[in-house]
Formats: structure tokens, C-alpha cells, sequence
């Protein structure tokens, strides 16, 4: 905190604060930011641009925002720790809304070989491949060697400006294995600055050892029921596609889940079309994720039922897919999107700042749709809307702040991290040098 103070307060920059006790009393003040990026709709600015913008934070929530003349004229600031934003921009922290953070392993042998062999060639050179490799290892890595690695995942992630993170099991297969990894994620949530969301996802594969009716039992009649004991997720998401779960598995599951309190998620139409978006849209799912072969009926019908498109750039870069999701005819149908890193072994990416690069460049999205869908959409993808997504009175403090003159900047410059402070809950919990 006081290299950051030495480093941006200017209290001669700054509009004066006096005292009143007929304003709210701020803690916290980012004052005079370049541009102040609220992802809260202006006429035709769809995020909400601020030019000279000021944040005023109480505690944990944010309870003035806007010109900087107007907050200083809003709140008693006279004892806030005063930050001067001049040629910087502030934005909503990230919510990086699909994650498998908590695996073991690598598989980077594994990626470079499929870049130019198939899956199979892989195989018969004796490599495992895909989910079971990383069940594998992450069977045989100790819980602390777990927590050890995800942690470290996890604080890249929030530097990079990911300020709430949901992250899913799956790679456990077992009871214990699955109880282990949503429980490192509470830890996580409890000893580190970003907030993770656990998904139960029991129904990523099949593990060796179980048949697959088999398995399904111990999903429904063992590990839901323990997860929702513990109190370990809050979501369930299960892996609808060919080759995994079918639809009416599908049903079978996230009932049960619903039952026991978890609100649904799927994985859908990644690599075929399923029809798992309409099942969604029946139980009130949370969010469809994914999405390469969904129709424009489906994308209407998940738009009127409220069920969040979770679109995953880095990992259509990551496999060249041969189908990347078509983010126009989704926004086109009236959808609300996300976006995620889906970071897991096979797309190693811990940057919405890249994720949003792709989107814009390879899907079509302009910066502002990008901009939305990594905050507000994301926010909504996780239940979290009332709270995240947007700088506004009464949300959280959740923030970051870029070393980039204006927004545009952040897709133009796609090669570097411009962020500089995160602040999470209304606390300074990162900070660094400025760039030039």
C-alpha cells in the first residue's frame, strides 16, 4: 500500500474532499482515471465509458462512481486513502466464469505432438491422452502438491485481473479423488484474494476402474450427495457429448443434483450437436458452455430462457477446432455471453486479456462485446451479477486497474499484461510498476 501510495497519490491532482456527514464516508478513492470502464450501458457506449472517472469505495462496495468532479461532490473523502488514476484505466475485475484449475500434471508433450499428429498417433507412441492423462496424474499428486501448484495458477490469474474464478473438478473420477479437489478449491477461496466458485463435475469421463452405469450411480447415489453434505459446490456440470454423457444421463444427473441444491451447468455441443441446450433451458440452467454446434434455434431458445452462453476462445485456438463457436449469430439471437479461459491441461491459459484478444480477432467480437462478456456476462454465468461485473454503487470492489491510456489499448496491445493494481473487496491486494 505505501509503494502505491508513493507511486500515484497526488493530492494536489486530486479534487478536494471535505468532510460532511450528510455523504457516505469513503475509505478508498481512485480518482481522475482516464478513462473509468463502469461495463454499465451509456446511450451508445455499451460500457459505459467515463472520461476523467472517479471511484469512491466503503468498506468491501463501491458507493460512488462517475466524472470526477460529480464523486467528489457525492462523498465525505477526507480521510481516504486517496489513488491518483490520471492516464490509466479502471475496470471491473475479470470473472473468469469456466476453469479445471486444480489438476496435476502437464500434458505439454502431449500438445506439441498434436500439433501435427492425430490423437491415435499419439497413443500408439505411447503417450496417454486427453482427460484420463490428467486423471492420472492428478490421482497420483499429493493434496498439498495440488494446493501448491493451483495456488500458484491462481495468483497469476488474479495479477492478470481475474478477480473471481470458477473453477469445476472432474479430473478425480472417484469419490475421494472429486472430494479432494473441491475442497483445495475452498481452500483456495479462503486463504487467497480471488473468490473461487466450485462446480462439482463428477461427469467430466468415465474413470477405468468403473463401468459406466456403474459409475453413474456413484455420481447420483455417493458423490452428489456428499458434495452437497459438505457443502462443496455450488454448482453441477457434466461433459454432454458424443463419446460422454448422453442427454438423458445428462437429465439423470443434474436432476439429482438439482435435488440436492446444485444449480445446473453443461458442457454442450462442443464437438457435436446434442440437443443438451434445450434440456438446459427446460431444468433452468445456469449456463450452456461451449456452444461450437449449437443452431440459431437453440441460441433463441437459450436467450429467451435466460441460460448464459459460456464461449471458450482459447480453447478453439487450443485444438483448432474445426468448428469455432459463432459468437455473432449468438449475440444475433439475443443470448447473454461469457467468456472463460477454460483453463485445464489442454488450454494452459490463465489471461482473460488473451481470451479476449481471441474473441475479438478470430470471432468476431468487437472490444466492447468482449469487454462485457468477460465481466457482466461472466458475472451472470456464475449467479453473481448483483454483486460483479460492473462498477457501480452497492457492488463489490472488485477492480483492476491498467496502465493503458484508453480501452481500445487492451485488445491492440495483446502481448503484454497492462494491469498494475487489483483491488479486491475494496483492498489493494496487487500492485506493480507502471509500464511505458
Amino acid at each position: 500500500m505505501d509503494r502505491m501510495k508513493r507511486q500515484w497519490t497526488g493530492e494536489d491532482r486530486i479534487p478536494k474532499m471535505s468532510k460532511s456527514k450528510d455523504r457516505p464516508k469513503a475509505d478508498l478513492l481512485l480518482s481522475m482515471a482516464a478513462e473509468l470502464i463502469t461495463c454499465v450501458s451509456m446511450g451508445d457506449d455499451p460500457i459505459g465509458r467515463i472520461a476523467n472517472g472517479s471511484l469512491a469505495i466503503a468498506g468491501d462496495r463501491i458507493v460512488a462512481a462517475g466524472p470526477a468532479s460529480e464523486v467528489a461532490s457525492q462523498v465525505d473523502a477526507g480521510d481516504a486513502t486517496l489513488i491518483d488514476a490520471r492516464g490509466k484505466v479502471v475496470a471491473p475485475g475479470f470473472v473468469d466464469c469456466h476453469t479445471h484449475l486444480v489438476f496435476g500434471g502437464s500434458r505439454a508433450r502431449e500438445y506439441a505432438l498434436r500439433l501435427t499428429k492425430t490423437a491415435a498417433a499419439v497413443e500408439a507412441m505411447g503417450f496417454r491422452t486427453g482427460i484420463p492423462a490428467t486423471v492420472e496424474m492428478t490421482r497420483a499428486t499429493s493434496r498439498e502438491e495440488l494446493a501448491g501448484s493451483s495456488a500458484r495458477r491462481l495468483a497469476r490469474m488474479f495479477r492478470s485481473g481475474s478477480t473471481t474464478v470458477e473453477s469445476k473438478s472432474g479430473y478425480g473420477l472417484s469419490l475421494s479423488d472429486e472430494l479432494r479437489i473441491l475442497e483445495i478449491n475452498r481452500l483456495l477461496s479462503s486463504s487467497h484474494p480471488p473468490d473461487v466458485i466450485s462446480t462439482f463435475m463428477g461427469a467430466h469421463d468415465f474413470p477405468p476402474e468403473e463401468n459406466r452405469n456403474q459409475y453413474i450411480e456413484i455420481i447420483v447415489n455417493e458423490m452428489i450427495p456428499r458434495v452437497a453434505e459438505e457443502g462443496l459446490a455450488e454448482f453441477c456440470d457434466i461433459y454432454c457429448d458424443e463419446g460422454y454423457y448422453t442427454v438423458s444421463e445428462t437429465r439423470r444427473i443434474l436432476e439429482a443434483g438439482l435435488s440436492a441444491g446444485l444449480r445446473p451447468k453443461i458442457h454442450a455441443d462442443a464437438y457435436s450437436p446434442t440437443k443438451a441446450t434445450d434440456l438446459a433451458c427446460e431444468l433452468g440452467a445456469v449456463s450452456c458452455e461451449h456452444l461450437n454446434y449449437t443452431n440459431p434455434h437453440q441460441m433463441r431458445k437459450m436467450a429467451e430462457a435466460g441460460v448464459v452462453g459460456v464461449v471458450l476462445p482459447a480453447l478453439d485456438f487450443a485444438v483448432a477446432h474445426p468448428k469455432p463457436f459463432d459468437a455473432r449469430a449468438m449475440i444475433d439471437g439475443g443470448m447473454v455471453l461469457a467468456l472463460a479461459t477454460n483453463l485445464c491441461p489442454a488450454c494452459w491459459t490463465e489471461t482473460m486479456h488473451f481470451v479476449m484478444v481471441l474473441a475479438c480477432r478470430r470471432h468476431g467480437m468487437s472490444p466492447e462485446e468482449a469487454m462485457l462478456a468477460a465481466t457482466r456476462g461472466a458475472a451472470k454465468a456464475v449467479a453473481r451479477e448483483r454483486d460483479l461485473g460492473t462498477l457501480e454503487p452497492g457492488k463489490l470492489a472488485d477492480i483492476q486497474v491498467w496502465d493503458l491510456a484508453e480501452f481500445e489499448e487492451l485488445i491492440y496491445r495483446f502481448d503484454q499484461n497492462p494491469v498494475v493494481a487489483v483491488i479486491k473487496r475494496g483492498k489493494i491486494e496487487y500492485q506493480t510498476e507502471a509500464q511505458d
